[in-house]
């Protein structure tokens, strides 16, 4: 189980995230919603330890979860990566292991079997050679759902994973999300899509500095917490916004 517990973030001096409690249980699939500047990503990044937390106390399995974090995977949004950066997509992938193999270690036939399993399983074991900045939007994200899934993690995190991508790479995207729900991991969503994948979370979780709501998207996505969360700002995002 993941325990936040009276979460407050404060950042250069501005309340980002305030008195924020939420429970997850394994088998999981969770979506954080709000408008910009809500701190959706300013929480997840408190939770990871990225960001220091002005008070709160997190859990993971009932222990600190800064002494949990290669349990813990991350997938950041797409804007936040360097695909200019010459790596490909092998070396990418294969940068979840280091943790276990040592950082100028050779990866050992364990962890390379790994590896290439978490690219079949997107789809992407035949682009291993390419450069990173050679792929679409759409196998820009399978790699790093691979990289995450060669992580071997119990609890994951992904930043905004639908936008800039096709809708193959949705389908296996949730594909996979299910397999690792069955499997008994927690899956934390960042997503401004009000559409159908909300349809997909067991829960969702509505931010706005502090939360509006939680629980089953009839509980949460009703017209009035909606309007407290995005006051006039409000917007229904859809796979219109989305390209290959």
């Amino acid at each position: 189980m993941l325990e936040v517990e009276h979460l407050d973030v404060d950042y250069r001096g501005v309340v980002a995230v305030e008195d924020v409690s939420f429970r997850i249980t394994p088998g999981q699939m969770i979506g954080i919603i709000g408008p910009n500047g809500a701190g959706k990503s300013t929480l997840v990044k408190a939770i990871l330890g990225l960001i220091p937390v002005a008070n709160g106390i997190i859990r993971f399995r009932n222990g600190l979860i800064k002494k949990q974090l290669n349990a813990i995977a991350y997938v950041p949004q797409r804007t936040q990566v360097d695909w200019d950066y010459p790596i490909t997509v092998l070396s990418v992938v294969m940068m979840a292991r280091t943790a276990r193999t040592g950082w100028f270690r050779q990866p050992n036939r364990k962890s390379k079997e790994i590896v290439k399993f978490a690219l079949e399983r997107v789809g992407m074991w035949e682009f291993r050679s390419r450069q990173i900045g050679e792929l679409s939007g759409g196998q820009q994200q399978r790699v790093f759902l691979a990289r995450a899934l060669a992580q071997q993690a119990d609890l994951f995190f992904f930043d905004e994973p639908f936008v800039g991508i096709d809708r193959t790479t949705e389908d296996i995207m949730f594909d996979v999300f299910h397999e690792l729900k069955r499997e008994g991991k927690i899956l934390i969503l960042i997503t401004h899509d009000l559409g159908e994948t909300l349809t997909k979370c067991d829960s969702l979780l509505l931010l706005n500095k502090h939360i509006i709501a939680d629980g089953s998207i009839k509980e949460v996505a009703t017209t009035e917490n909606l309007q407290r969360a995005y006051g006039n700002n409000l917007l229904f995002l859809n796979r219109e916004h989305k390209s290959a």
